[in-house]
């Protein structure tokens, strides 16, 4: 039996509200306790369902923030994160392709723009990029396992899809900020985005082994936990 469209918004609203909560929760790194919640938003509710979640409820936790918790880059989050819940719902349902476009295209922006091109920025801080790039294929070929019963590659296909689905969420600031130019409004010097750049690259390294982490201690469990449910039938979408 199919869920009812009331329960899906349900569902929807709670993994929003999940996501608004995990943002305002202090966190000491550049982003913020969501990010870690991208990737199972993408495995249950689906690329479409959990890319509205991720944005309904960055934007909530936005909004709540400027109460609660300041963020200057408030804007980053909002764009990356849902694109993120994106990245991991294609790449549960096996869909690299799509994946694929996004990395190449904003890696490819970063690439030819004069901050990089001029060899200003440098090549290690954007390392952890490549990298995911190059496991989206195999993030995508292991993703399907996700959805079957007693597999034996239920933690690979998690850690593969925590991994590239955190870092699409990573790549999209970065191209907010180099690219698309969001840092010229700002105002800042070279010297200071240099150095929120590398320290920003330092930070993201320690996300992306919590990212796998996560997938072992949190994402597989709730998997096999949500299996002893056959009502519940994800991905939603």
């Amino acid at each position: 039996m199919s869920m009812s469209k009331a329960l899906k918004t349900g569902i929807v609203a709670v993994f929003a509200a999940l996501h608004a909560t995990l943002y305002l929760l202090p966190f000491p790194s550049w982003r913020n306790w969501a990010i870690f919640l991208l990737p199972i938003e993408g495995i249950i509710l689906g690329p479409s369902a959990g890319f509205l979640a991720a944005f309904i409820g960055s934007g909530l936790g936005r909004i709540f923030g400027i109460i609660l918790k300041p963020d200057y880059f408030w804007m980053f989050g909002i764009v990356a994160e849902p694109l993120g819940v994106l990245a991991a719902g294609f790449l549960a349902k096996g869909k690299w392709k799509p994946v694929m476009a996004i990395y190449l295209a904003m890696f490819g922006a970063y690439f030819i723009h004069p901050l990089y091109f001029g060899q200003m920025l440098p090549m290690w801080t954007v390392v952890d990029i490549p990298i995911a790039l190059i496991l989206i294929y195999p993030a995508a070929k292991f993703g399907k396992f996700i959805y079957e019963k007693n597999s034996l590659h239920l933690t690979l296909a998690s850690a593969l899809i925590f991994f590239v689905g955190t870092m699409a969420d990573s790549l999209t600031r970065v191209f907010l900020f180099i690219p698309a130019r969001l840092y010229q409004l700002f105002g800042l010097s070279f010297e200071a985005l240099f150095d929120i750049f590398v320290i920003g690259a330092i930070q993201s390294f320690v996300e992306d082994g919590l990212a796998i982490i996560m997938s072992i201690v949190i994402g597989v469990p709730l998997i096999i936990a949500l299996r002893k449910f056959p009502a519940f039938k994800y991905p939603l979408t």
